[in-house]
């Protein structure tokens, strides 16, 4: 008997050294709770460390994934972690494909600012971290918990990661998966 193959969106949440932790830790558990195959990409290596000395072990590293395809790529924020997503160019042309075959970008606190060094920026409705603001590039910058603008999502940071989440669940698995899942949590 052939076994069926995965019809579940796929994300990919890619980790460098000093990523915020609740930011990464968030995202994955929530998309996992909601059946999204979620892959943790270390960019930097199988085992990345977090701005808080927290270390996480990656599902694969960069190199790894190939042309394989996601339906969202998520970066949490943290410095120096942020940083170094966007100058990375092998991040940058994963952000740049993604983003041009219509699939999902999405980044919050500092990393909205990786977006922004890809050019995803320019024109659209954006948040971030406050003081990360200016490099926003020619975004609108937004003063609210999480912005979505076509197929890229960005949030302000810690404070509104599970509010990412849940977006990126409504993106992904629908609205009703995404009320089901809140009640489930006890979100308000």
């Amino acid at each position: 008997m052939n076994a069926k193959p995965d019809t579940r969106p796929a994300a990919a949440v890619l980790l460098a050294e000093g990523f915020e932790e609740i930011e990464a830790v968030t995202v994955v558990d929530v998309l996992r709770r909601a059946e999204v195959e979620t892959v943790i990409v270390g960019v930097t290596g199988e085992r990345v460390v977090g701005a808080h000395a927290i270390e996480i072990r990656a599902d694969c590293r960069l190199e790894e994934i190939g042309a394989r395809r996601f339906d969202a790529v998520v970066f949490p924020g943290g410095m120096p972690g942020a940083a170094r997503l966007r100058d990375d160019d092998r991040v940058r042309s994963l952000l740049v494909e993604q983003h041009d075959r219509g699939g999902i970008v999405a980044a919050i606190c500092a990393a909205p600012m990786a977006l922004a060094a890809a050019g995803l920026l320019e024109g659209r409705r954006a948040t971030c971290y406050p003081t990360f603001r200016d490099r926003l590039g020619s975004a609108r910058y937004a003063d609210e918990p999480v912005v979505e603008d076509g197929a890229v999502v960005t949030s302000r940071g810690p404070a509104t990661a599970l509010a990412f989440a849940l977006a990126l669940v409504a993106r992904l698995r629908g609205p009703e998966v995404r009320d089901e899942l809140a009640r489930r949590m006890l979100v308000d």
